[in-house]
């Protein structure tokens, strides 16, 4: 049976603001329950809701860079239905006038992703549960503002769905728009698929699949679907229209209930907010004010610095190493020798420390001179990545360190010469072994000389001295 998956995507991203959408409590994840709430975001009678301009700039962000048509005027409406996560009964959103419309996000295949829409809203209070099987509210989240981010369906597998996913959360991270911690929730995503016999034309019903926590549970969780529809249209069968839940324990979704349909929310008008108009400078303003993305970083560091795809991915996917690699080069003025440094020790410090670039205690003057000691053969590597070690934690000044331990490699001519001339003289008969093309016998003069100097000769000015007086 000749068979192709059809998957959209709805994907939630909280806004990183101090504050919420329509009042002035913190936007502020791990605050301790019902403690950033008030009136307002709790929905008491008479208690207005006031717009949070900076939450309207960063959707803008996000629209423009996922090439979107923005809208200049907007409204906002209420979804109601009747859930204990916002107590006012109805949720701010935009129903029928989204600010952003008709965008895609480019894969790297070269696929465009086409986005319906883009709509502002607020987020819902958590619900957690407890082992005596209460369900306690934490308030703390209603009212965070968020955009809801909805996908044509033109994903057709799980890899493409991973690929897109990842996309964009790097994109809205360089935009500082969110931190897209999908653990902490400030990103999630909901997928819908349904497949299609080829050879029939008969589809299943569309299948709504939540509670995925990781990028790896997306993956997990649409290939079980993929077998799951696969098997019903085998069999005859479409299944029914539902939402489902991803059990990361069994590895497999789990009917939930069947899916509302659009009435059920009862979308009215917000009459407790005025329509927005944003001009045409406004957006503008925004849209010249865009950092350069991670598609276009990544294209010009293969260009400009003839860098391997597989490095420039690993940088420009990641604004915090990607602006420590530039600030880095500014310094070392070496692209290859700077993206080295971060991509492996650095990196390694990093992961070790569960540190960040903006969090570490190593100044990126001091990281630059310590790779300078190295690229300028003052040190060699063994002792510039045990350098590190010690410097990524007290921030010392690298080359000072050297001087004060005596670490500094010896790259005077003069006084090397006179140490590859006594090594040749104590040892003839490796000479006669190299001139016979034992090459090991060469290895062994190079060690013989490091071990006069104390391990602080050049070893390039050494090799290329011996080459010289053997061939001499």
């Amino acid at each position: 049976m000749n068979t192709k998956t059809i998957i959209g995507l709805e994907i939630h991203v909280e806004l990183a603001t101090k504050t919420k959408m329509f009042c002035s409590c913190k936007n502020e994840f791990g605050a301790v329950p019902n403690t950033n709430v008030c009136p307002v975001c709790l929905g008491h009678p008479g208690a207005l809701p006031v717009m949070n301009e900076k939450a309207v700039e960063l959707a803008l962000r996000a629209g423009l860079a996922f090439n979107c048509d923005i809208a200049n005027d907007q409204k906002m409406d209420r979804k109601k239905y009747f859930y204990p996560d916002l107590t006012k009964g109805y949720q701010i959103t935009q129903f029928d006038k989204p600010y952003a419309q008709n965008g895609y996000v480019e894969l790297s295949t070269g696929k465009k992703v086409g986005l319906i829409e883009i709509h502002m809203e607020e987020d819902t209070g958590k619900s957690n549960h407890d082992e005596e099987g209460r369900t306690l509210m934490d308030y703390n989240r209603a009212g965070v503002p968020l955009i809801e981010i909805v996908t044509k369906p033109d994903i057709n597998s799980p890899d493409e769905a991973r690929e897109f996913v990842e996309t964009l959360a790097s994109t809205l991270r360089f935009l500082e728009v969110s931190d897209c911690i999908m653990a902490q929730g400030s990103m999630r995503v909901d997928v819908n698929i349904n497949m299609v016999n080829n050879d029939t034309g008969n589809k299943t019903n569309i299948a709504e699949i939540k509670n995925m926590n990781s990028i790896k549970a997306i993956e997990q969780a649409l290939a079980y679907e993929e077998e799951r529809q696969r098997e019903l249209l085998e069999n005859g069968e479409f299944g029914i229209k539902e939402t489902r839940r991803w059990d990361d324990e069994k590895l497999e979704t789990i009917h939930m209930r069947n899916k509302e349909v659009g009435n059920d929310y009862r979308f009215s008008v917000d009459g407790d907010i005025p329509e927005i108009y944003l001009n045409e400078d406004y957006i503008k303003d925004i849209e010249e004010n865009l950092p350069e993305l991670p598609t276009q970083k990544q294209s010009r560091y293969i260009k400009e610095y003839e860098m391997t795809e597989y490095d420039a991915n690993l940088l420009a996917n990641d604004r915090e190493l990607a602006e420590l690699f530039e600030k880095t080069n500014e310094l070392v003025n070496d692209p290859k020798i700077s993206a080295n440094w971060i991509l492996t020790e650095l990196s390694r410090r990093l992961n070790e420390t569960e540190q960040s670039p903006s969090t570490m205690n190593l100044s990126i003057e001091n990281f630059a001179k310590l790779i300078n000691l190295a690229k300028d053969d003052k040190v060699n590597n063994n002792v510039a990545k045990k350098l590190l070690r010690e410097i990524y934690e007290s921030n010392e000044d690298p080359e000072k360190l050297a001087e004060e331990r005596n670490l500094l490699q010896i790259s005077d001519s003069e006084l090397l010469e006179e140490v590859v001339n006594q090594v040749l003289e104590e040892n003839p008969e490796s000479i006669e072994d190299i001139k016979n093309g034992k090459d090991r016998a060469f290895g062994f003069l190079v060690g013989q000389a490091m071990k006069k100097t104390k391990g602080k000769g050049n070893p390039v000015e050494i090799n290329n001295l011996l080459k010289e007086k053997i061939g001499e």
